[in-house]
């Protein structure tokens, strides 16, 4: 669990916003390399990576990429106007500090997001304005005060933001970070293959890692996957909400999302499997929910697939999970792979 908790903090603190995922995918080819593995990169920028095993491949898929956002205006001003990269709600996103980085630049700019004209002493307005991304903007921590002033440090349109992922951890066992979705099912999947390395065994069946780069725009999972995949299992977040069951401390088992409902049998396997090995599961409905699972059957694979992951509280925000959700999702891999 150490390990799987350092590399989450390695890997959040790595900008990877959907579309500049490059140094995020390279760290984690490395750490594989580093483990004894042979991983590959797909021309999309995915990590494939072969775990061992024979017969009847299974692909254990999770994202690497995050939320984010686009610088789409320099403002008379010097401030930055932005377009969000998937689902991040702005609501969370005011006040959060930044990083924009240039695309030809050598370092990235800190910054804060900001609501237009955010002083409360200045604006009687503040609190009755709606959050979006038309009335949040990036402020740069440099003395810019005009378009002339930012272009001189590099910065412009289509340059990325990425914001503060502030993961921590708490004495009682909760982990509470940005990009949980889904950095920590990452961190889990490497801390799997460490596991399995080092007991010198193979799988009960072909397993193989996926880690796609393009999952919260929604076309992470729509190519790259072995020839010969049979199951395709999304390891990625449990919601926690009003109306579902699954909490932090369990593994979430979904049973539909917004696409429909996953493959009957596997599921079946899936809760029978947590049943039996006495983990602590919760079997849900996701109303507003996607994942590459989906995505990779609207995309022709023949495959069965599910989504299992540990319990998320404010998904899309400043996401909240606990030790004790991403350890029962471990051994349910573990039990169900052999």
């Amino acid at each position: 669990m150490q390990y799987i908790i350092d590399q989450l903090k390695a890997l959040t603190a790595i900008p990877s916003p959907s579309g500049f995922t490059k140094a995020v995918t390279q760290y984690t080819v490395a750490e594989l390399k580093r483990l004894g593995y042979e991983p590959t990169l797909t021309n999309k920028g995915c990590v494939l990576c072969d775990l061992g095993g024979e017969g009847n491949t299974a692909v254990l898929a999770a994202h690497i990429d995050t939320l984010g956002a686009m610088v789409t205006e320099v403002k008379g001003n010097g401030h930055l106007r932005i377009a969000n990269i998937g689902g991040i709600i702005p609501g969370s996103a005011d006040s959060e500090n930044v990083l924009v980085c240039p695309r030809f630049g050598e370092k990235p700019f800190s910054g804060t997001c900001h609501m237009v004209n955010p002083s409360k002493h200045v604006n009687k307005v503040l609190n009755d304005t709606i959050r979006d991304w038309t009335t949040l903007e990036v402020v740069l921590d440099e003395d810019v005060k005009c378009k002339e002033d930012v272009a001189k440090l590099g910065v412009g349109v289509g340059d990325f933001v990425c914001f503060d992922p502030r993961t921590t951890v708490t004495e009682s066992g909760y982990i509470k970070s940005r990009f949980l979705d889904d950095k920590m099912s990452v961190a889990l999947l490497l801390g799997y293959a460490k596991r399995l390395k080092e007991s010198g065994k193979q799988p009960g069946r072909k397993v193989y890692l996926f880690f796609t780069v393009y999952e919260e725009i929604g076309h992470g999972g729509a190519s790259g996957y072995p020839a010969d995949m049979k199951d395709l299992i999304a390891v990625d977040m449990g919601c926690v909400g009003e109306g579902l069951s699954c909490t932090e401390k369990q593994v979430s088992i979904a049973a539909k999302d917004s696409s429909g409902p996953f493959d009957f049998d596997l599921t079946n396997e899936f809760i029978r499997c947590a049943r039996e090995n006495n983990i602590d599961y919760a079997v849900d409905v996701y109303p507003y929910y996607s994942s590459d699972a989906a995505v990779a059957l609207c995309a022709g694979y023949d495959v069965r697939h599910i989504v299992v992951g540990q319990g998320v509280y404010a998904s899309h925000g400043y996401e909240r999970t606990h030790i004790d959700g991403v350890m029962n999702t471990l051994k349910l891999l573990e039990a169900y792979l052999g």
